[in-house]
């Protein structure tokens, strides 16, 4: 009798129900449903549709009935650093506010109070982001006190939805550590750090780890999907599960996990908290098995999402592609981490404001803006390989890019020519493939990361682009 394992994968643009079960050794995908995410203004704050996602989650566990493949497991990721505070009913404290929304404004000279930048990532060894939950926390703190002191619970987004599920509260590693607000030494909360910032340390529940077994779902939702299911822990963080499934063993192995993010690193044992690390802007955010995902936050693909979204959909990502490789001479390029790309009201006209007061020739055209976009993505890839090579002291043949942007075959040439490196491209459905690795791995169907990597490769298409 064949096992199913449901992976539930929700990024911040779109989300996800991929079955997973193997079939004479090789993992065999399926796509049940699929749904849109996206965050808007109540209250004059960005925020997430919970309610709506939660919907949509146990829409599409029904639709596994539907198609008689019930998964007897099932795993949640989401993006990280957004969460609820949960009251003494259980009911969420104000907006759930994502992290594009402006609140953190400011915030980062009230945290640098209490510890300055150089000693926080000493101590945590996160990179700055203006929306980390350490300073979305300090928001909430200077904005609605009243919040923190009814406040019972602290769950990230995906740490909210399995408790919806199955009644328990609990918080996973991989999610937790992109809060900021967690030791890279004892792989928990930090709650001396937490305490100093004036934040309730009680409502920070201690730590599970991916592959962990959270538990049945409740009685009231085994009657409304129509048949019993176990929820486990993933690596709950989208990124943590897509690196999970990079299709290499090799001891070294540079990977992108291309998406609505770059993220760009390598897998690391210990965490490098050093001054020159922190100077890279490069983060140690939690893997699988305690690993370190040893990265660089680049904006990514959400560049082009959004651009596409302007032009109203007229273009597929595959045309802009092909728009942007016939217009591969124009000179142009952004900063592409830079907080005008964040969230602006029209990324055309940021892209193009950003070039016209940098004295650069000024993109007209969707192929112009597209290869602006591309060719400064893969210019910014190429200078973080340049950055971990000289921090991990090791020079790297190879990248291995997963996910969704593993497609753009014109920005994976680019990337090539960039890095000077071969790029491996695949899998598509990386994060969707790592979840259902965690349950795998959980579930003892492979005993190590190395037999699941290996499943991997032996299960999908990989593409190889020469530099």
């Amino acid at each position: 009798m064949t096992t199913y394992y449901l992976a539930v994968d929700i990024g911040a643009s779109s989300g996800r129900h991929i079955l997973g079960w193997l079939e004479e050794g090789k993992i065999v995908l399926e796509e049940v449903h699929r749904f849109s995410n996206e965050l808007s203004k109540k209250d004059g704050e960005l925020c997430w549709d919970v309610p709506y996602l939660f919907g949509e989650i146990k829409k599409g566990l029904k639709k596994c009935k539907e198609i008689g493949k019930i998964p007897t497991y099932m795993g949640i990721d989401t993006w990280g650093v957004d969460f609820v505070l949960l009251d003494e009913k259980d009911q969420i404290l104000g907006n759930t506010v994502g992290y594009r929304d402006d609140r953190t404004k400011g915030m980062e000279e009230f945290v640098y109070q209490v510890m300055d930048e150089k000693d926080l990532y000493a101590r945590t060894g996160i990179q700055k982001q203006p929306f980390n939950s350490i300073y979305q926390m300090m928001a909430i703190k200077q904005k609605h006190p009243e919040y923190l002191e009814r406040a019972k619970d602290f769950l990230l987004i995906p740490d909210y939805f399995n408790f919806l599920l199955t009644g328990k509260k609990s918080v996973e590693y991989t999610n937790a550590t992109t809060t900021q607000l967690v030791s890279p030494i004892t792989n928990q909360w930090d709650y001396e750090l937490i305490s100093s910032l004036g934040y309730p340390k009680e409502i920070f529940k201690e730590l599970r780890t991916s592959g962990d077994v959270l538990g049945p779902v409740t009685e009231e939702i085994r009657k409304e999907i129509g048949f019993d299911l176990t929820v486990m822990l993933p690596a709950t963080h989208d990124t943590g599960s897509a690196v999970l499934s990079v299709p290499s063993n090799e001891e070294q192995t540079l990977y992108i996990s291309s998406g609505t993010w770059s993220l760009m690193g390598i897998e690391q044992r210990k965490a490098d908290c050093s001054e020159e690390s922190r100077l890279a802007n490069l983060t140690n955010e939690g893997g699988f098995d305690y690993r370190f995902r040893y990265l660089k936050n680049i904006m990514g693909l959400w560049m082009i999402q959004s651009v596409k979204k302007e032009y109203h959909d007229e273009y597929s990502f595959a045309k802009l592609c092909e728009m942007a490789s016939e217009c591969n001479e124009f000179p142009s390029r952004v900063d592409v981490n830079a907080d005008c790309f964040l969230a602006p009201e029209s990324m055309i006209q940021s892209i193009k404001k950003y070039c016209e007061g940098t004295n650069q020739k000024v993109p007209q055209t969707p192929g112009e803006i597209a290869t602006v976009i591309y060719q400064s993505l893969a210019e910014c890839y190429g200078k973080t390989v340049e950055e971990l090579e000289k921090l991990s002291q090791y020079q790297y043949d190879s990248i291995h890019i997963v996910g969704g942007g593993c497609n753009a075959q014109y920005l994976n040439e680019l990337t090539a020519k960039a890095t000077g490196k071969t790029v491996y491209a695949g899998p598509t459905e990386a994060t969707a493939i790592g979840n259902i690795l965690a349950q795998m791995l959980g579930t003892k169907i492979f005993d190590s990361v190395s037999l699941a990597r290996e499943a991997v490769f032996e299960s999908f298409e990989i593409m190889k682009f020469k530099a």
